[in-house]
């Protein structure tokens, strides 16, 4: 299992990273991870025309997108689009921050995990 991670630089500037989450085995229970502390989780629905120009993650957090599709956009221009199912960890609290849009201009919803 994987997920993308997006964290800023020395210089401030953003960046994605694909992290593989290693899984054990246990088992008729499935395969595992280690476990994550969590602070809090956040439901959170964001309108059609949602587009959010260059801004930081209020906390470090994992994102879960529910539905829909969104494109990131680092700093330096990179960009990515993330579907429904695929996990984000923002970590981007400091810097020049990233930019987030919606693809399909309808509502969407995903979870948010505070670490």
């Amino acid at each position: 299992m994987r997920y993308t991670r997006i964290y800023s630089d020395e210089q401030g500037e953003s960046h994605f990273a694909d992290v593989e989450v290693q899984l054990s085995h246990q088992g008729k229970l499935g395969s595992l991870s280690e476990k994550f502390p969590v602070k809090s989780v956040q439901f959170r629905e964001n309108p059609a025309e949602y587009d959010w120009d260059f801004h930081n993650a209020p906390d470090k957090q994992f994102v879960i997108l529910l539905d829909g599709a969104i494109e990131i956009t680092t700093s330096l221009g990179e960009k990515r689009t993330f579907r429904s199912g695929d996990i984000l960890l923002v970590e981007d609290t400091t810097g020049k921050g990233h930019k987030t849009s919606n693809i399909e201009k309808e509502v969407r919803k995903s979870l948010f995990i505070q670490l």
